[in-house]
């Protein structure tokens, strides 16, 4: 699946109708924004911390952080994580970038 899409004079893309159905794409999505091996990868974040919430019972009494903090936190690990797997990639392959 793909197509063509042309970036507006302010760096914005339209993602294709078919690529959003497929993803679950909506108004206001998130993307982690990238580049791997010279081209652009743009990582949706579709689901929030909060829409997970109670999953898991009731919180602990006396916590500190708040739904957006976890949520932030989550994103900052997954963020690191995608850099080092990309590291170790170009490390295990020869690509000093």
């Amino acid at each position: 699946m793909g197509a063509y899409t042309t970036m507006t004079s302010k760096g914005q893309l339209t993602i294709p109708k078919d690529v959003r159905d497929e993803l679950a794409l909506t108004p206001g999505t998130k993307f982690f924004v990238t580049v791997r091996d010279g081209e652009v990868v743009a990582l949706p974040k579709n689901k929030r911390i909060a829409d997970l919430a109670g999953i898991l019972g009731e919180p602990v009494m006396g916590a500190g952080a708040t739904l957006e903090d976890i949520d932030e936190a989550i994103g900052q690990a997954v963020a690191e994580d995608d850099a080092r797997i990309i590291r170790e990639w170009n490390e295990h392959h020869g690509n000093k970038t």
